[in-house]
């Protein structure tokens, strides 16, 4: 028996609410090329109000635990601390993994000189594969783009992540007073102390495009508020450096239309005038939209729970 087969793996899914796209994702979980005597699914509840037990009782490899502290890495930490894998893969449930995910994963990681973080490709689709929206376009053109979250930030986002259980021993775990930018933050501190990240294009989840301008408004909320967290934690807030921060959101109000073009423009998922000017005019519309979110952190208006939508 080679090493490989040796490996027993610790899949991690969040969840809060969202028990359709659950099932979708436990069932792709179900069908892994990978030995089933060798991996395990632990959905970790956090918190929902639907019914996730009746869902995850359908599933032979699933098993469910709890967290009552709301956020996504919150739960992720406490399936870490239940898992029996001395390897961790992690996405969320609204992914739906390729049958050859784990095997793909492990292979990967194993491969890796030292251990490490393999950060999974992660493919946007659509309702409609021939005829996307423009807020569909504007998600899958901004939004985890995993190749360079991994070869350029140094982190890999939680959609699709592998790496070691002593990894965590050694980095430690998600800090959970985080609504967003958890996966960033944790990745930065394994690359930090010397842990490498490697992008895997052959190791991919698919992933729901956003489709409503009130879901790519609740990201943003959620994105700026982790931001502002980070920021937050990591220096000390005194007048003068909230006088800066007003500053910067005055800078803020110049328009980004030179990446707005570029993104919409120069794309080639974008493919007609049409949803050219519509996408266009998205990336103006959610910039501000982040400001606006940005300056009622400023005024003290208190953040939404972390999910994963």
């Amino acid at each position: 028996m080679n090493k490989f087969e040796e490996d027993f793996v610790s899949v991690i899914i969040p969840v809060y609410n969202d028990t359709k796209r659950l099932k979708q994702c436990l069932q792709a979980l179900e069908k892994q090329t990978y030995p089933q005597n060798k991996y395990e699914v632990i959905v970790v509840d956090n918190a929902s109000e639907e019914n996730v037990k009746d869902v995850v009782s359908q599933f032979v490899q699933a098993r469910l635990t709890f967290e009552n502290c709301p956020g996504s890495y919150a739960a992720r930490n406490k399936g870490i601390s239940v898992a029996r894998g001395e390897i961790l893969a992690f996405t969320d449930a609204d992914c739906i993994p390729k049958e050859d995910w784990i095997e793909t994963g492990v292979k990967h990681l194993l491969s890796l000189e030292k251990p490490g973080i393999i950060a999974g490709n992660i493919e946007i689709f659509f309702k409609n594969s021939q005829n996307p929206t423009a807020v569909e376009l504007y998600d899958s053109i901004t939004n985890l783009q995993q190749k360079k979250i991994a070869e350029e930030a140094h982190f890999a986002a939680t959609a699709n992540l592998f790496t070691f259980k002593k990894v965590f021993d050694q980095v430690g775990l998600f800090n959970q007073q985080l609504k967003s930018g958890g996966d960033s933050e944790w990745g930065k501190r394994a690359y930090s102390l010397g842990y490498p990240i490697e992008y895997a294009e052959d190791c991919c989840v698919a992933h729901p495009a956003r489709d409503s301008l009130a879901q790519l408004y609740k990201k943003v909320a959620r994105v700026r508020g982790g931001f502002y967290q980070l920021e937050k934690l990591n220096s000390n807030q005194t007048q003068q450096s909230l006088y800066k921060d007003f500053f910067k959101l005055l800078y803020k109000c110049k328009p980004p239309l030179i990446y707005a073009y570029k993104k919409s423009y120069l794309d080639r998922r974008v493919k007609n005038q049409s949803q050219k000017i519509k996408v266009f005019l998205l990336i103006i519309l959610v910039h501000y939209r982040g400001v606006y979110e940005r300056l009622k952190l400023l005024c003290g208006e208190p953040q939404i729970r972390s999910t994963n939508n």
